[in-house]
């Protein structure tokens, strides 16, 4: 099969800096590149279920305390509460399911560095900078995403709770383990969700989009959020979407500003260096 680049070997083409234009790969190369990068990932994951198993039983006794004791905090004393396994094999799979689940997020920074690594050779160097500089805020944005799950869980399930007392005469039998998935899927939802500031501030980077834009069009954008918000959590309750989409509709209005900012400051650079320019040209100056 004829290849459309010949020259360096693509070892050496996948660690060049520069214009992406200089080095192409064929697209087989390109299938081999992804590949490679694929069974990466799965062995990262692997890896990582393997740790997993091994946390999965402190892990699953923290998380879970934390649960029932903001159940039991507020469930009326004659309300009987119970985690029941309903089958003997279901043990094992809460086991692999859970191991599982850590295993993906412990393995999750690392599979962003080789989705980055598969996507940066496609870049240029100017628009490379803006997303390398971006890297620690989007750690910085998804710790304060999870510390702010972290702080309303609790109050979330104690909140659900209450209203076991308006059916009398029943019981609380759970899922053992459901609890504990409640917890991290919060966890992960607003983790991922508190990207959006840095997505919004990518694009107007990339100037694929402008402040004017993002303001014109506030309003949409806040109706997404909440629409958003509504889809990812894992509860779906107004409560839980109002928790995240006031803060994500304030990061939102924070990040357009931003953006507002520096492509002000871009445009004024532009200008300048386009007088410059022009006074540079003119013999009569």
């Amino acid at each position: 099969m004829p290849t459309l680049f010949k020259g360096p070997n693509k070892e050496t083409r996948r660690q060049f800096s520069g214009d992406p234009e200089d080095f192409r790969l064929s697209l087989v190369e390109h299938l081999e590149e992804l590949r490679d990068r694929i069974i990466r990932s799965l062995v990262i994951i692997t890896v990582c279920w393997v740790i997993g198993w091994f946390l999965v039983k402190p892990t699953y006794g923290y998380l879970n305390d934390m649960a029932v004791t903001a159940i039991k905090h507020v469930i009326p004393k004659n309300v009987e509460y119970r985690e029941v396994f309903s089958h003997a094999p279901q043990a094992f799979l809460l086991k692999f399911k859970l191991s599982f689940m850590i295993g993906v997020i412990f393995a999750f920074p690392f599979l962003v560095l080789q989705l980055w690594g598969f996507i940066m050779p496609a870049l240029k160097a100017k628009e490379q900078a803006p997303l390398k500089r971006l890297a620690p805020f989007s750690l910085i944005l998804f710790a304060m995403g999870v510390g702010f799950a972290w702080a309303v869980v609790p109050s979330a399930m104690t909140w659900f709770a209450t209203y076991i007392e308006e059916f009398p005469g029943t019981s609380l039998y759970q899922e053992p383990g459901s609890m504990v998935f409640f917890i991290l899927k919060m966890l992960a939802a607003f983790g991922i969700a508190f990207q959006l500031p840095l997505i919004v501030y990518m694009l107007g980077e990339l100037e694929l989009l402008s402040a004017e834009t993002l303001l014109k069009y506030w309003r949409q954008a806040a109706t997404a959020i909440f629409v958003i918000a509504m889809i990812v959590t894992p509860s779906q309750d107004p409560m839980t979407m109002l928790m995240m989409a006031i803060p994500l509709v304030i990061l939102f209005m924070a990040s357009v500003y931003i953006v507002k900012f520096t492509q002000g400051r871009r445009k004024k650079a532009r200008l300048l260096a386009g007088d410059e320019a022009e006074a540079d040209s003119n013999p009569f100056v």
